[in-house]
Parts: C-alpha cells; sequence; structure tokens
C-alpha cells in the first residue's frame, strides 16, 4: 500500500516549502504542520451521510504547484477577479487533479470501514464513492476556482441542480471552517426561522484537504463558509484567517 500511495502523489521532503501566506497557515488550530507528509486519510464526517473528508489530499509541494499553475491561468490578473469558471474541456492541471482524486477514492488510507454501497458485487474501495459515479468519463468537468482574502466567505447553498451528484472541494493557502445545515435551516446569512431549531455541523479544513459530497451531503445539507469575526472558530480557538484558494470539481448534468 504505501509504494502504491507513493506511486500516486510521489515522495515529499520535510523539507519543502510552500508560499509564505500557507507557512503561516501551519499555525491555525487544529491542523498539523503542513510540511508534515502525511499519507491522504479518508474520515467520515458522522452526522451527515456522503460527507467524507481527506486530510493530507496534497503535499505542501502538491499545494504550491497548483497554486503556480491557477497563477499562470492569469485569471486573477485584476484584483477585482476572484472567481474563475471553466466547462467542458479542463485545463491539464485540473485533470491532473481530478485524477488524483479518483485515485486517492481507490487507495487512499482509511481510519473507519468502508460503508456498504448498492449496485457494488464486491466490498472493494468503490463504495467510498458509489460506483457510478467513480467510473463515469469524465470524472468532472466543471470546474470553479474562487480566491476568498480574509473576512470573505460564501453563504449556505445547495449546488445547483444542473450538476451531477459527487462534488469535490480542494482548499488551499488558508485553513478555515466550513458549516453545514441541513436544506430547510437558516444560517448566519440567511433570515431567521426561530422556529426550526439549526442543527450545524462543522467541518475543520486545513490546506491541502479534500471534501466529497455525495448523496445527503449535496442534495439535503447546505454549505457555508463565514469568515466574519467570531464565526471560524475551532476547538476554542479562531482560526488565523489568510487568503484562501478553492478549487471545486462538478459534472455537468447532460440530456439522455
Amino acid at each position: 500500500m504505501e509504494a502504491l500511495l507513493r506511486q500516486v502523489f510521489g515522495d515529499s521532503s520535510d523539507s519543502e516549502d510552500i508560499s509564505e501566506e500557507k507557512v503561516d497557515s501551519v499555525d491555525d488550530v487544529g491542523c498539523h504542520s503542513t510540511s508534515d507528509r502525511n499519507y491522504p486519510t479518508w474520515e467520515p464526517i458522522k452526522e451527515i451521510k456522503g460527507l467524507w473528508l481527506c486530510r493530507h489530499f496534497l503535499s505542501p509541494h502538491q499545494q504550491s504547484t497548483f497554486l503556480s499553475a491557477i497563477q499562470n491561468e492569469g485569471w486573477f490578473l485584476e484584483a477585482s477577479n476572484n472567481q474563475a469558471m471553466r466547462f467542458g474541456d479542463l485545463p491539464s492541471w485540473a485533470i491532473e487533479l481530478s485524477n488524483s482524486i479518483r485515485e486517492v477514492v481507490l487507495y487512499g488510507d482509511r481510519t473507519h470501514e468502508a460503508p456498504s454501497c448498492a449496485g457494488s458485487d464486491s466490498g472493494e474501495a468503490a463504495c467510498w464513492l458509489p460506483p457510478d459515479l467513480l467510473s463515469r468519463e469524465p470524472f468532472f468537468d466543471q470546474l470553479i476556482v474562487n480566491v476568498y482574502q480574509p473576512g470573505e466567505g460564501i453563504c449556505a447553498h445547495v449546488d445547483l441542480m444542473r450538476f451531477e451528484d459527487g462534488i469535490a472541494i480542494v482548499s488551499l493557502e488558508s485553513s478555515c471552517v466550513m458549516h453545514f445545515t441541513q436544506v430547510g435551516e437558516v444560517s448566519e446569512c440567511g433570515k431567521e426561522q426561530p422556529e426550526l431549531p439549526m442543527i450545524k455541523i462543522p467541518v475543520f479544513l486545513m490546506p491541502g484537504s479534500l471534501v466529497l459530497l455525495f448523496g445527503d451531503a449535496r442534495y439535503l445539507w447546505k454549505h457555508e463558509i463565514n469568515r466574519k469575526p467570531g464565526f471560524q472558530m475551532w476547538e476554542g480557538q479562531e482560526v488565523n484567517q489568510k487568503r484562501r484558494t478553492s478549487i471545486t470539481l462538478r459534472k455537468l448534468c447532460h440530456a439522455d
């Protein structure tokens, strides 16, 4: 297993460095030093079916490489530009990232027993993502890159129904806390409905982490990142915010 993972993700020295902003972010609460190479580890968010977190998905060197690739696209030369979207043919680096996501689903270490998966004849790693999603081609064909400055986030939402099940989110640069609330409930960004008790599930995203949403997590839970003062709390401490870059990969629905 170790040899296979090295083939997929490569070797990374403890001395590898990343940009100043990402180095600063390792002091954020609740995460290990991003200069340490840890193999990807999947863990479920137990309260939400279909929500999986892969810590250490990207090494510091890989994070730096993808950030450089994004910078080379020229999407964010203007300070007012903070989002780029691509459909269909994705940049080569995004295809590489997509392939790495599929591989880590197949081969990444896990801290919990794999769930049963309807439609699968075997109990192999494919059950960590439904077989029909894992085997589709292309795996993803829509890309969004967002750049968030400190204090900037995104309100609670469910991704549009024009996209298929199975969404991947990769976090770069700054750590943050993503909150999940059930559809029909509200968050700080929406109107209050005091008659409905709000269940909010926090998920800590460190630089280089990967989140997969499918099934209930994709359709029945909204996700948001509120980076206003006082909302980015983890283990009793406020997360040290820097610029954050997120990469979201999705698959467009196509008419039969």
